[in-house]
């Protein structure tokens, strides 16, 4: 380069290739006969740095050729193989960790949310050193002052340990702060996500529960596990069928029912003839699924889909109705004979006998063991026992909860006397959810769908099967709303809202294999409204007292049904139906026939 520049610098002062010269001559520079050396070596080094430039350019594009290949090489594996961690991350952040659960309306059942825990971390101070600045007793005696409901022996306890923690969990923000005034480092409030039921122990056999790092237990937060914890589904609520306002109301009045006649527990049930929707199911004594930690929780048995019980009388509407659809009753003004049966060595008779004979209607008003017995007998140990597996009453419910109850059939059901007593609710168990899904078809036409706890849309309501014909479903309408004007049913009645049902009393088994004369299950199965009935009401009290809120009866005519006459005028406008004195169902034919005359 030191003696190219000199040339260079000649050549250019000398107007070798100066700009100002005329553009002919600078034409003629490449076809002259010679080429002077300094201008050779220019076009060189013009023509080197030129190529370097061209080969930078082309090592960059294939730099960046190669990154993009990559890219679209990774972006279409991650199509195929999965999500990127960074979307996983985003929605991770984004979504609740555990997917809300709602009633049919949108109101909310069990959620998830940031919580703080407050956590005893004894080396916070440094190995060695003293975890506490005062006495563990001191620190326990201050927090006990900031959480009334804490143990504070077994609080200071913990601390004098030397060993980490949880000191209690579900912390609020304005009491992590009155903690972390009293200047003690090992107390730590790490941040976790709590599963919280707003209404509190409101529908608590149905919701369940979540235990931490293992999932839902028990209710449908163990049936929906994967749908609440999945990332591309927890997004979007669930939807039971349930409605929280009835759910509430049913809890309330079967409360009030146990407590009235000291009882042990209580059950029920609100279903939707239709469709099959539970709108409502309580099982007392309940428990709240806020405070339930690993160990689980105390009365968690579900009564209404766990327990199966002898429904007693709630039974004989259904053996009369298979006796009409069988041809076995024909005439509802045939007096049969109620005098007490004679079955080998065992008797049939009524509680309280109303005469010699009885008509149908008459026996269905008056509960009669005898007149449902000879029924039964007539229609035969297939017939009736058809039609109990029609009502699906040989399977364990139908509905989506783990805890269902299988039916305890008799060892002999083809036994003339075990045919006779199970005509009348006795020798066969089952639950009352059971007993819902069975006055469900007999007033809805004849039609037996499975229950379910999901909101259903309309396409999705399942056609289900005919167990019924549409006459008689319409016949036993009336016999129903006759029962609860001028039978065991009558303090049911709501007015305007034409309720219709039958009582139900049976002894419990007890350990000797007979049966306990002073512990009974009481039960009243209802529907309204009988001229088009749109719900099924079961109520079930267990083992209930003869009480001074009770008259001192325990039969159901005096705890269960009045619990249905306190329900359905809360619960029927919630559910679109008002109370209308100015209908009801025709029964002026089957009131003469009650009444004894023709």
């Amino acid at each position: 380069m030191s003696t190219l520049s000199p040339q260079l610098g000649l050549e250019f002062g000398a107007g070798v290739f100066s700009d100002n010269e005329p553009r002919s001559s600078r034409d003629q520079i490449g076809s002259g006969p010679a080429i002077p050396a300094g201008r050779v070596q220019l076009v060189q080094l013009r023509f080197q740095s030129v190529l370097t430039a061209r080969l930078r350019v082309l090592l960059i594009a294939g730099i960046f050729t190669l990154v993009a290949i990559a890219a679209i090489l990774r972006i279409v594996w991650l199509g195929f193989a999965g999500h990127a961690p960074s979307q996983s991350s985003l929605a991770d952040q984004l979504l609740p960790p555990r997917g809300e659960i709602t009633d049919r309306n949108g109101a909310p059942l069990a959620r998830a949310f940031p919580a703080y825990a407050l956590w005893f971390d004894p080396k916070a101070m440094g190995d060695g050193g003293k975890p506490l600045v005062s006495e563990p007793a001191d620190v326990a005696s201050k927090l006990k002052s900031i959480f009334p409901s804490m143990d504070e022996a077994k609080t200071a306890a913990l601390l004098a340990s030397g060993q980490a923690g949880y000191l209690k969990r579900r912390v609020l923000p304005e009491d992590a702060n009155r903690v972390f005034e009293l200047g003690e480092v090992a107390l730590q409030f790490p941040q976790e996500t709590d599963r919280h039921y707003p209404q509190g122990s409101l529908a608590a056999h149905i919701l369940g529960y979540v235990v931490e790092q293992q999932g839902g237990r028990l209710g449908m937060e163990q049936v929906l596990e994967k749908r609440l914890s999945d990332p591309e589904l927890r997004s979007e609520p669930v939807a039971l069928s349930i409605d929280v306002r009835v759910q509430g109301a049913l809890e309330d009045e079967l409360r009030r029912g146990m407590l009235a006649t000291d009882a042990i527990g209580a059950a029920g049930v609100v279903l939707d003839v239709d469709t099959g929707e539970i709108m409502a199911m309580a099982s007392l004594p309940e428990f709240d699924p806020n405070i339930v930690g690993a160990d689980g929780a105390p009365n968690v048995f579900n009564r209404a889909t766990n327990g199966v019980y002898e429904l007693g009388s709630t039974f004989k509407p259904l053996t009369v109705a298979a006796a009409i659809d069988a041809g076995v009753v024909r005439d509802l003004s045939k007096n049969w004979n109620a005098r007490p049966v004679e079955v080998g060595k065992r008797t049939i008779q009524d509680l309280k006998p109303k005469g010699s004979t009885l008509n149908v209607p008459q026996a269905l008003v008056y509960s009669s063991n005898t007149v449902t017995a000879r029924i039964a007998d007539e229609l035969g140990t297939e017939r009736l026992q058809q039609m109990l597996v029609d009502l699906r009453m040989d399977q364990r419910p139908f509905v989506e909860l783990p805890a269902k109850g299988k039916p305890l059939w008799p060892q002999n059901p083809d036994n003339r006397h075990t045919n006779m007593v199970i005509g009348y609710g006795h020798s066969l168990a089952v639950t009352p959810l059971h007993l819902a899904n069975a006055y469900a078809a007999m007033v809805n036409g004849g039609i037996w769908r499975p229950s379910t706890l999901h909101k259903l849309a309309v396409e999705d309501v399942p056609r289900g099967k005919r167990v019924f014909k549409a006459s008689t479903s319409a016949r036993m309408r009336q016999m129903l709303r006759m029962i609860s004007l001028y039978g065991t049913g009558r303090s049911a009645d709501a007015k305007g809202y034409r309720v219709g049902g039958k009582t139900g009393s049976a002894e419990k088994p007890n350990a000797r294999g007979g049966y306990s004369e002073r512990k009974i299950i009481s039960t009243f199965a209802a529907a309204f409204p009988m001229d088009r009935p749109r719900y099924v009401v079961v109520t079930m009290i267990d083992e209930p007292r003869g009480t001074k809120a009770s008259s001192f009866q325990r039969t159901a005519a005096f705890n269960a049904a009045p619990v249905v006459g306190r329900l359905v005028p809360r619960i029927g406008p919630m559910l679109g139906v008002r109370p209308d004195s100015s209908r009801d169902v025709d029964i002026s034919d089957l009131r003469y026939l009650v009444e004894g005359r023709k």
